[in-house]
């Protein structure tokens, strides 16, 4: 089984994408940036969720740090967010994530298709 990382620091957020992907991949939990970077070396992490309004370090500044280590910087970092103003994908992708995803999460399968498609 595969294992994605998601980093929400909102609970119900955090639950929801455990019921959309729990089934078919590991999920590992983290609820801010320095947690998930303390854990992901090693993890077997293939994917990461990373929600860019995080308490003390952002998503981007995660995503900047993961990108600068040897061992992480291949990963597959999607935002998943709820900034969704004109201009926010191309910015976020410009940051070096390799997906953009909007918050809240209203399309299952279409969320479940972009997640596999990094996946297969």
């Amino acid at each position: 089984m595969k294992t994605i990382a998601v980093v929400e620091d909102n609970a119900d957020n955090m639950l929801l994408v455990k019921a959309i992907l729990g089934s078919e991949y590991n999920i590992l939990a983290y609820d801010n940036g320095p947690a998930a970077l303390a854990e992901l070396p090693g993890s077997g992490v293939e994917l990461i969720l990373l929600d860019i309004s995080l308490p003390g370090m952002d998503g981007v500044e995660v995503l900047h740090h993961i990108r600068q280590d040897e061992t992480l910087k291949d990963i597959v970092a999607i935002a998943l967010t709820a900034h969704a103003m004109s201009g926010d994908r191309e910015k976020y992708l410009n940051e070096g994530f390799n997906q953009y995803y909007t918050k809240p999460i209203i399309d299952i399968n279409d969320f479940k298709a972009v997640i596999a498609s990094y996946l297969t």
